[in-house]
């Protein structure tokens, strides 16, 4: 019988969640918070009774039993740097969930509400790789300043999935291949996996590498050094330069890659020069993991929700297609693939690990 699943992940202004049949959804749910809901409480955590008496009272309303679930299953959040897999929730990760020993973020009540949940029904709490997997080589943690070390925060628990499945379809284990996976959505990351390892990817949480619909990606340093020193600019406004407010925000005033396309399609001579120098930086980037894996690259994947548009998709080959044949995973089913590694974690596939 396959196992019943309820699944937590929660963004800034949102909580989705879903009920899991096995693999099969069951119930699907997008929880809209509003601004003046979300204002009464002074940090993150202070929601998260909030958030939890929501996901019960709808659950209710569609009739679920919840005493029918098997797990809980929560989105990792900025938890400290950990392995790749599928983790039981601890009293050691619920207090740097709540500390948020690597920011403040929506997703760190995932596990906090799946283990109390979790606790109530007497079923296992689990979270699946966070942005933090680091599986980083020692090699590509140098940056070149001893104080200022590259780090791993990437959209690991898509890339993993994709990843798996790809192994699963062509039949060959995901420890056996190596692959260049990109990511494309809100941010842009790159990842080299080799036999089941990212062993380097760029830090496309704060920014790093390509620029996207809403990050700067690798900027020229001298001159942002000079920009924070000018007096013109707070920290947070010169973060917000390079996430949230960078990229084709920046550019042209747009989070959607949607609008963009349609600008290129009008023949907007500014729009497709931004569009071009998209497609060129996560090409360079392709590149770049191309000599990490020493030329030895078995498949390029595109997935996240850009890579739905087949023009983005075409000119990325036109670029990078000589690298390695190409597979495309459009968009980025996180409820999902929450679901497969409980899955995984509860068949004993793989050992659901312990987060120290």
């Amino acid at each position: 019988m396959a196992l019943k699943l309820l699944i937590i992940n929660p963004g800034s202004t949102s909580t989705k969640i879903g009920v899991y049949d096995g693999e099969q959804e069951v119930l699907v749910e997008t929880l809209r918070h509003s601004s003046e809901e979300i204002s009464q409480y002074e940090t993150i955590y202070d929601q998260f009774k909030f958030r939890k008496d929501i996901i019960i009272n709808v659950l209710k309303e569609k009739n679920f039993d919840i005493n029918s679930l098997d797990a809980v299953v929560g989105r990792g959040g900025m938890l400290k740097p950990m392995e790749s897999g599928t983790y039981k929730v601890n009293e050691k990760m619920l207090k740097d969930l709540k500390d948020g020993v690597q920011g403040q973020h929506a997703s760190n009540l995932g596990g906090i509400i799946a283990n109390q949940i979790g606790n109530e029904l007497n079923i296992p709490a689990f979270i699946v790789d966070p942005v933090v997997v680091d599986e980083l080589n020692d090699v590509a943690r140098v940056s070149g300043v001893p104080e200022l070390p590259r780090v791993s925060k990437f959209h690991a628990l898509n890339q993993k999935a994709v990843a798996k499945r790809y192994a699963k379809e062509s039949g060959i284990k995901y420890t056996d291949l190596n692959l260049i996976i990109v990511h494309m959505g809100g941010g842009v990351s790159v990842g080299a996996h080799k036999n089941g390892k990212v062993i380097d990817v760029n830090n496309a949480l704060d920014g790093e590498g390509p620029f996207s619909p809403e990050r700067a990606g690798s900027v020229p340093v001298g001159a942002l050094i000079k920009m924070c020193y000018s007096g013109n600019f707070t920290e947070q406004e010169v973060y917000n330069k390079v996430v949230g407010k960078g990229g084709y925000v920046a550019y042209l005033n747009t989070n959607d890659a949607r609008d963009v396309l349609k600008l290129v399609s009008e023949g907007d001579k500014e729009a497709q020069l931004y569009f071009d120098a998209f497609i060129y930086q996560i090409s360079k980037s392709i590149g770049e993991m191309a000599t990490v894996l020493e030329g030895k690259v078995d498949r390029i994947i595109f997935t996240g929700g850009i890579a739905y548009s087949d023009k983005v998709i075409d000119e990325l080959t036109k670029r990078a297609g000589w690298i390695a044949p190409i597979t495309v995973y459009p968009g980025e089913d996180e409820l999902l693939a929450l679901a497969q590694g409980a899955i995984r974690a509860m068949t004993g596939e793989e050992e659901a690990k312990e987060y120290k």
